[in-house]
Order: structure tokens, then C-alpha cells, then sequence
């Protein structure tokens, strides 16, 4: 009996201890949410500190600071700031753990964790570890869709891993294979149309940070760019006061060849101090300022990005324009300079930072009429791109590379200005001549068709464009390039 006694006591306190942690999403979490979402951490973190005053044992805060120190290191990646900050995910899961686990919040808050987590360490090039945390963000939210299916957040983290997981490229398939993942477009892309739609409470709650992946893989993977801008106009996004939404407005007008619209969105954002302050504006407003070819702006954009900016992503990339403005502007000694630090700084893990380095350890410099069409096009100049070009025909060059190169802009300039018959000549002609070769122009001409064919709805075309896409070899923007082709192949098929 004195032991019943004792196990009974023991289970008591122990029931009594655990029982007092809670997942409340109280008014004071729920506003410094919202703070947090608009990058104005300094508020978010002062109303976390009220809301751990207000009730010491609501673990909601802790997932509120994960937001914080994601956002940090994910814009800015000070290598300082990650020694300091990195064993806290570890810590918000031991007390994720030391909470009630019959509450959908358990496993969504460990969810929302792994990702950042893994999302962050990528930027730190601890590649391998971030797959293991895509594995368990993955497992935790099958596992809470399954307990709880009526919990509506569960589809903004559940919704974009099937997507990505279904359009992972080539150079990390390592993670999907390791881990046996499988995703779907559609069916990710309808969890978050579901969730945006809702009613719920929890649903209009989360419904920012939801938009912001819902525009992104609207526009990478269904291909929807100008449906994208035109949900910013219909939902009326604050692109001015929140500032996850400028750069996300910025980010993607630029990607679209809205060069004025992202320098009007970079330049009218709130300048309160009372924001996340970061170098990406400086990024942002710099390649607004390149593709006009206005030099000079743009070398002391890219020039504060680079003395500021902690990190090493697309730090090759800005390096790379900073030396072909100075080659542009015909000072020869600064253009070599900013290639010879091309080679040396940042990190090849992305696309852009990859062509950047292989072009500079080339030792080459680009026909600058191509060039300046190539600068003018990706900022949507296209009548000014033509009209340097139409200076020159193809036969103009010797190079096999700069015939491919010239092709392949007119094809670019003529698609963008809606001319499908002639683009689809240009590119025919680039995909012939290039396929073998690493350059990624017949690769890019094959997704471009793809397109093409895809838009006319003449879809056994389209996938075998895309097709012709993925199955050439090793080239620049392989892995970008190779992700938007099994996009587009999936559309197709309706998968």
C-alpha cells in the first residue's frame, strides 16, 4: 500500500508539473505574430517577453522566437549571429517536448522548427544535416494531419513540402532519396488554396505567411507569374508596411522582369528604423538599377550589399555585375578586380553563384553587345535589347558560343514580347546548336518552349520540351533549370 501510495503521489506531481505547460495563442502571442511577419522584430520580441510574463508556462512564445531567430539568420546569415542563436531550435524542442503532446500546436510547433532550422542551415552549408530536418519537419506534419485533420494550419507546411518535394532537382535528390519522400503539385498547391479560403480562425491567423509561400510556388512551379500580381493587387498586400510582402513583391517583379515596379516597391517601403534592417534592399535596388544599365547607381547598390552583407550567397553573383559594370563603363583594371574576387568570395551553392564562377575562372570577357542585350532583356527592356542586337546578325560572329548566345537572346526578346512564331524559330536553332555543349542557353531554350507549347495547350509538345530540358547534362543553372522543367511536366500531366 505504501508504495501504491508513493507511485500515486509520483504521478500526481508528475501529471500536475507537465500539465502546466499550455500552447495558447493569446492575443498578445497573436500580435506579435503579426509584428514578427511584417520583419518588425524588435516589437514582435518585446511582445514575446510580455506574453512569457503574462503566462510563463504558454510554449506559443517559444515558437514565436523561432521566427525571430529564423529571420535573422535567413536574410542576413552572419556566421556571428548562428554561433549565437543555433542551439536555440535545439532548445524550443526539448520544450515543445516538455509540453502536452494531445494538442495539434505539439507537433506543428516541432514542424515549423525542423524546417527553419533546416531552411537556415542550408544557408550555412551544413547541407546534409538540413535533409535529416527536412525528414522530421515532414514526419511531424503527416503525423498531426493524421491526429488532426480539422487543424487547418497543418496545410501551410504540409502544402509546400508536397510541392517541393514533387520538384526537388536533380543536385538534391540526395534528400528525397534518403529519406523516400514523394510529394504532388496539385495536391500540395489545393492545400494551400484550401487554407487561404477558410474561414477558420487559425487559417486567417496564419493566412500572411501562408500567402508568401502560396505566391512563390505560384509562380516557380505552376508557372503563374502574372496570376501572382494580380492576387498582390486583389488581396491588397501591404508591400509598403509589411515588409515580408516587399520583398516578396520585389523579389518575384524582379524575377519577371518588372524592373520598374520592383524599384518603386524597394524605394516606397516604410524606412521606420522600427524594421528587421537587412542588405537585401540594397541587393534588390541594385539589379533595379543594372538592368537599366544605369552603372553607376547600381556599382554603389551592389557595393553597400557586398561591405554589409555577412553571408556568402549570391555574393559571386553581385561580384560578377560589379565587374561586368566596370567592364561595361571600359574601366578595364576595377572590371578584373571584381572578377578575381568573384573566384575567390562566397560559395557556389546556388545557380547564379556557379555561372558567376565558372564564367570568371574562364578569364574571358563577354561581346558587350550581348551583353548589354542580355542586361537589358532580363530587366524587361526588350525594344532597347532589340534594337542593339538588330545592329548585328548572327554571322557577325565567330565564336560557336557567342552564335549560340546571340540565337538565344533574340529567342528571349521576341518570347518576351509575345512573338511566339519567332521565338520558337530562335529557340529551335539554340537547342540544335547547343545541347551538347555546358552553356545553359539550349537548356533554357528548351524550358522556354516547353512554356510556349504549354500556354497554346499543345501539351504532348510541352513535355517534351521539358523533357529535352532535363535530359541535358551538366550546364549552368542545371539544378533551377531542371526543377522547372519537372514542374512543367507534372502541369502537364495533371500531376
Amino acid at each position: 500500500m505504501k508504495k501504491l501510495f508513493i507511485s500515486i503521489v509520483i504521478c500526481f506531481f508528475f501529471t500536475a508539473s507537465f500539465s502546466q505547460k499550455v500552447y495558447v495563442f493569446d492575443s498578445t502571442c497573436r500580435l506579435a505574430y503579426n509584428e514578427i511577419i511584417k520583419l518588425k522584430l524588435d516589437h514582435g520580441r518585446e511582445l514575446i517577453n510580455k506574453a512569457h510574463e503574462e503566462n510563463a508556462d504558454n510554449l506559443i512564445p517559444d515558437l514565436l522566437e523561432g521566427y525571430i531567430d529564423f529571420f535573422v539568420l535567413f536574410f542576413n546569415e552572419d556566421s556571428a549571429e548562428y554561433r549565437l542563436r543555433k542551439e536555440n531550435f535545439d532548445k524550443r524542442l526539448s520544450a515543445f517536448d516538455s509540453g502536452p503532446h494531445n494538442t495539434p500546436f505539439y507537433r506543428f510547433s516541432k514542424a515549423v522548427t525542423y524546417l527553419q532550422r533546416a531552411a537556415v542551415k542550408i544557408k550555412f552549408g551544413e547541407r546534409y544535416s538540413a535533409g535529416w530536418d527536412f525528414k522530421k519537419a515532414n514526419s511531424q506534419i503527416k503525423e498531426n494531419r493524421s491526429a488532426y485533420p480539422k487543424f487547418q494550419p497543418n496545410k501551410m507546411i504540409y502544402g509546400p513540402l508536397e510541392v517541393v518535394i514533387g520538384t526537388v532537382p536533380q543536385g538534391y535528390r540526395w534528400i528525397t532519396n534518403l529519406f523516400g519522400m514523394k510529394g504532388s503539385i496539385n495536391e500540395g498547391m489545393q492545400h494551400m488554396r484550401s487554407l487561404l479560403s477558410s474561414n477558420d480562425d487559425l487559417a486567417k491567423l496564419f493566412s500572411n505567411e501562408a500567402t508568401f509561400y502560396y505566391c512563390y510556388l505560384m509562380f516557380y512551379i505552376e508557372n503563374k507569374p502574372d496570376e501572382v500580381f494580380k492576387l498582390i493587387r486583389a488581396k491588397k498586400l501591404d508591400i509598403v508596411n509589411n515588409h515580408l510582402f516587399t520583398y516578396l513583391a520585389a523579389n518575384l517583379a524582379l524575377n519577371s522582369k518588372q524592373t520598374e515596379y520592383a524599384r518603386q516597391i524597394v524605394q516606397q517601403r516604410n524606412m521606420s528604423a522600427d524594421y528587421m534592417q537587412t542588405p537585401a534592399w540594397d541587393f534588390e535596388l541594385g539589379y533595379t538599377k543594372f538592368h537599366k544599365l544605369q552603372l553607376d547607381e547600381a556599382i554603389a547598390s551592389f557595393q553597400k550589399f557586398i561591405n554589409t552583407f555577412k553571408g556568402k550567397f549570391y555574393v559571386k553573383d553581385v561580384l560578377q555585375k560589379l565587374s561586368w559594370a566596370y567592364y561595361l563603363k571600359g574601366n578595364k583594371e576595377e572590371a578584373e578586380k571584381y572578377r578575381q574576387l568573384t573566384i575567390r568570395n562566397g560559395n557556389t551553392d546556388s545557380d547564379a553563384d556557379k555561372q558567376a564562377y565558372r564564367d570568371a575562372k574562364k578569364g574571358l570577357w563577354p561581346d558587350e553587345t550581348l551583353l548589354k542585350a542580355r542586361i537589358l532583356n532580363d530587366g524587361g527592356y526588350n525594344k532597347e535589347a532589340l534594337a542593339i542586337l538588330n545592329k548585328k546578325n548572327i554571322e557577325d560572329y565567330t565564336k560557336p558560343e557567342e552564335k549560340l548566345e546571340y540565337a538565344y537572346r533574340m529567342g528571349r526578346i521576341y518570347d518576351d514580347m509575345g512573338k511566339d512564331d519567332e521565338a520558337i524559330q530562335f529557340y529551335d536553332m539554340v537547342v540544335k546548336l547547343g545541347k551538347e555543349r555546358t552553356e545553359y542557353f539550349a537548356a533554357r531554350a528548351a524550358l522556354q518552349l516547353g512554356f510556349i507549347y504549354e500556354k497554346s495547350n499543345q501539351k504532348t509538345l510541352a513535355i517534351a520540351s521539358f523533357q529535352k530540358c532535363l535530359d541535358m547534362g551538366d550546364h549552368e543553372y542545371k539544378d533551377s533549370l531542371d526543377q522547372r522543367a519537372k514542374s512543367g511536366i507534372a502541369r502537364c500531366k495533371g500531376e
